[in-house]
Parts: C-alpha cells; structure tokens; sequence
C-alpha cells in the first residue's frame, strides 16, 4: 500500500500542474483553466455518497482498484489530446469529470481499507505513513512535474501520471486484507440515512467538515490555479510554481514522521490550531516574494497539513464504527468539496477582475475565519483521544519536541 501510495501520487502531483499550465497555454484564460480544474471536483459531488455506499457493501479493495483504472484511461485519453493538438474545454472537461467520478469511488474506500490491513494501535502510525508516502511523493512529483511540462509540455506528463495509475491499481490488487465488516442488509437509501445519523453524531466531525467546505474552496483556488498563474504571470513559470508545490510536499514528508510520535490529548483542539499555518503561501505570493521564501511556506503548509491529517483519519478510524467507515467517509469527504469547485471558478475570476492580490487576501481570509469560529465549538476543543491509540507510546505531554483537507488527498 505504501508503495502504491508512492508511485500513485508521484504521477497525480504532476497532473494539476500539467493541467493548469495546460489550458492556460491553450485559451490563456483564468476562467477556461478554471472550469477544466474544477469539473472533477463537481463530478464527485454528484456520486460520492454512493461510492461509500457501494464501498462498505462490497469490497473496498475492488473499488479502489476499479477506479485507478478507470482515471488511468481517463488521464490515458487527455494525454493524447495534447500531444495530437486535438485538445479543447470541453473534451478536457469531459475526461476531468470521469477522474472525479473515479476519485469519487477511491476516496471513502480508501479510508475503510486501513482497518482491515492493520490493528487498532497501529492505526496513527499507518496513517503517518502513508500519508507519508502520498504526499512525500508530492515533492518528487511536483518538481518533476513542473520541468516535464516545461520541457516536453502537457500531454507527456499526463502519460506518466496515466501510467502511475495503472500501477498502483496492480499493487492495490495484490494486497490481503482482512474480511470486511459488512453492514446488515438495506437499500441503498438506507444505507445513506444510517451513514448520515452516524456522521451527524459527533459534533466535532461534522463541525470541522462544514469549515473545511470553505478551506479547500480556498485551497483548491490557490493551488490549483491563481498560484500557477501568478507564477506564469509574474515568476519563472512552471518550474518555479513545480518548486513551491515541491516544498509542500516536503513539508508533509516531515510532517509525516512528526506525526508518528505526537499524542494529543485533545486531538481537534491541536489539529485545528495548525490549520492557521496554512495561509503561509497565500501571503507570500502577494509580492511575489522570491520562490524560495514561498517555497518555505509551502513547507510549513504541508508541514501541518500532514500531522492534522493524521490525527484526523486517525480520530475517525477509532471514533467510527468499523461498517460505517466508508459512509461516513463519503460524508466527511462530500462536505469538505462542496465548495471547491465554486472556489476555483471564483477564484479565475476574481483573479481577471481584480487581480491576484485582493484574490489572494480573500483566500486566506475563507481559511482564518472558519477556523477560528470551529473553535469555538466545545466538542472541537474537548474531544480526548481514544486512550488505546497511547499504549506503550510517547505521549505529546511526555516529549518537549504528524492533505490537506480532512476528507480529500491532498
């Protein structure tokens, strides 16, 4: 799994970049960039809920594996409409909508797959790695992403995302998990409603999901696309936007490691305070400052996106019932993308309408104020770890010295 989480994600870093730099070389429009950037996003809206349905009901590894497949032959198709020259929005669209689709069916089963290949204790740790692995490879792929598009151009890149893909879909195949736990039998609709009763049980989920609609609207935006076109505006282009994304990707690399080892007593507590790191990048580009000063705040962003990923997946994984987990994922990972697509397509065009800058100053706005309003919410600040998660381990009030959305993989 680590291993398919490492050659995976090493691809998926180079397909927004690619996209991005893409479309704007093909219209040289925001807005056009936008809505290509943006269908995925909508596409897993419209079929999410059913993905964790389907996943809980099923296999979960069936399902993963089912969909690597299928964004391979989507990213397969892209490819070739670039490297043809037969490339327009609305072919791209299309293609982007089936990724969406796809992500749609991995994600919430995803998240219900850890269980069945690891024990309770091992649970943080797992999540360390992995979430080690997948963003780790954010700082292979994205540097190599950013000099693949500028030396060979869009549809090469998105050949080697495709491939990847297809390879992790091979290494998901031949994992063994355990029997999965299957719910008692129901109809699908059911199957939503006692999903949506499990979500909506915990304050502390449901709370921190409605601020995330609003932080990956903002993330989406910035890092999907007003970052690349400032640095193709105003920076050195694809190389220097592959080289801050790189940075974030070491970031969570570090951040992974960290969050092997730290203990929050309070873990929403914790978590949500790292979150006001996050506007790092979209402070910096307001200059733009030089790269590497944006760079390095890209490394702290990712730094404390991973610890507050880990402790999230984490938090869920032994706060939620074994059955429930794919539903409840599907429902933590629907609100947290409910706005991402409104944010990426405001967010083009504002950038024409009033400029990067006060575009910038809202994003980062969008993230402040909905986290400091979650943490007003009692259940956020007093929620205490489960305390099998501490056996035989180094507690955070023992040592003086760990994406990201929390229901996306980024």
């Amino acid at each position: 799994m680590f291993v398919a989480y490492l050659v995976s994600y090493t691809g998926t870093a180079m397909a927004p970049i690619a996209m991005a730099f893409g479309v704007l070389e093909l219209t040289g429009s925001t807005s056009d960039a936008s809505i290509v950037i943006a269908a995925p996003t909508l596409a897993s809206i419209g079929v999410l809920l059913f993905g964790g349905v389907i996943a809980d009901r099923t296999s979960r590894q069936k399902v993963i594996y089912t969909a690597e497949f299928v964004a391979m032959a989507s990213q397969m198709t892209m490819a070739y409409l670039f490297i043809s020259g037969t490339a327009t929005v609305p072919l791209l669209t299309f293609f982007m909508l089936i990724n969406g689709v796809a992500l749609a069916f991995h994600a919430p089963a995803a998240m219900g797959l850890v269980i069945q290949l690891v024990e309770k204790s091992e649970l943080q740790a797992t999540n360390a790695i992995l979430g080690t692995a997948r963003n780790g490879a954010l700082a292979i792929g994205a540097a190599l992403g950013g000099a693949l598009v500028a030396l060979f151009g869009a549809g090469w890149t998105l050949v080697i995302d495709a491939l990847s893909f297809g390879l992790s879909a091979c290494l998901v195949l031949s994992l063994s998990p355990k029997e999965q736990a299957r719910p008692e039998e129901a109809s699908i609709f059911e199957d939503l409603k006692l999903g949506w009763r499990e979500f909506t049980s915990h304050t502390w989920l449901w709370t921190i999901v409605i601020q995330f609609a609003f932080l990956v609207a903002a993330g989406e935006a910035v890092f999907g696309l007003i970052g690349p076109a400032v640095a193709r505006e105003h920076m050195g282009g694809a190389v220097d936007w592959g080289l801050i994304a790189s940075g974030f990707g070491i970031g969570t690399l570090f951040g992974g490691l960290f969050a092997m080892r730290v203990r929050p007593k309070y873990p929403m507590r914790f978590a949500t305070c790292l979150v006001f790191f996050w506007v790092g990048v979209d402070l910096t580009l307001l200059g733009p400052l030089p790269v590497l000063v944006i760079a390095s705040a890209a490394f702290v962003s990712g730094f404390t996106g991973q610890i507050f990923a880990v402790i999230w997946y984490t938090t869920i994984q032994t706060k939620v019932p074994a059955e429930m987990l794919s539903r409840v994922g599907s429902y933590d990972h629907l609100g947290s993308i409910v706005l991402a697509p409104l944010g990426i397509v405001a967010g083009g065009y504002l950038y024409e309408a009033i400029d990067f800058r006060p575009t910038l100053l809202i994003a980062a706005a969008t993230v402040i104020i909905p986290t400091a309003l979650v943490l007003l919410v009692r259940d956020v600040r007093m929620m205490t770890a489960d305390p099998g998660l501490t056996s035989g381990q180094v507690s955070s009030d023992q040592q003086s010295s760990g994406v990201a959305s929390p229901g996306s993989d980024r």
